[in-house]
């Protein structure tokens, strides 16, 4: 997509139309990872129950799937449910789980139609018979699509992903003298894409809770106070206009600037 193309979708003279036009299309990044917190704070604030900012965070999911593709965005990866989620209450967890099936149903078609592919990374096989295939149906439909890779983590852990990544070089008989950064990229379940340049984390909290944990080593955090279910577009955009006005060392120093005569 050219800016021309993305100024033509978003409201002439609206804020996301002032932060587009700041966009160097030539230095997006390639992997956008987000962190989804405050659904249920955003519940709490309208005396509703939890499950309400779940459902209330679906349309912020729309919003960002579409503004990313239209981005021209290469990978985007949602933290949707952690490892550490099943100690949630049971109707909270099933609410959830109903809710990406509607999702996926709902969507479905829109993800075709913008030639999204869609993964999903985590445990799935650990997640019930017919939300695990609600989620296959979804990535073999779109296995085809060549745009933006749309990675949803489910039963996902930082640290669970890791261990997996062992097992597998173990399974294959890798020998430990050949092992190397690269190697063990290849066994995450992230192999092949590449490691996420912006992490967004909504809801202001200054934590990463094991999400992403070996790809997001040099990646550049950008945190909002915005709740999930109030995060659209126009946050996107401004995080990644943060996000270009950085610079990026990966663990180097700054060139000292010569003097000319």
């Amino acid at each position: 997509m050219t800016i021309e193309d993305l100024l033509a979708w978003l409201p002439p003279g609206s804020p996301e139309e002032a932060l587009a036009r700041q966009i160097d299309f030539h230095r997006l990044p390639a992997h956008v990872a987000i962190i989804m917190d405050g659904n249920g704070r955003w519940a709490g604030q309208r005396r509703l129950p939890r499950v309400e900012g779940h459902r209330a965070g679906i349309e912020s999911v729309r919003s960002v799937v579409e503004a990313s593709a239209r981005l021209g965005i290469g990978v985007l990866t949602l933290y949707a449910f952690s490892v550490e989620n099943w100690k949630r209450p049971r109707t909270e967890i099933n609410t959830l789980m109903m809710l990406l099936k509607r999702y996926l149903r709902l969507e479905l078609e829109t993800l075709l139609k913008n030639d999204i592919r869609f993964q999903v990374i985590g445990r799935p096989d650990e997640l019930r018979p017919d939300v695990q295939e609600e989620l296959q149906a979804a990535m073999t439909r779109t296995a085809a699509n060549r745009g933006m890779r749309f990675n949803i983590a489910l039963n996902y852990g930082g640290r669970a992903e890791i261990v997996d990544a062992i097992r597998r070089l173990m399974e294959a008989g890798v020998p430990v003298s050949e092992i190397d950064e690269q190697r063990f990229a290849g066994f995450l379940y992230t192999a092949g894409q590449p490691d996420p340049d912006l992490l967004i984390r909504t809801s202001g909290e200054m934590r990463i809770s094991n999400f992403l944990l070996w790809q997001i080593a040099y990646s550049e955090i950008w945190v909002t106070d915005t709740l999930w279910p109030d995060f659209r577009r126009r946050h996107l955009l401004e995080a990644i206009v943060a996000y270009q006005k950085r610079e990026r060392r990966y663990g180097g120093i700054k060139p000292a600037r010569v003097a000319t005569l």
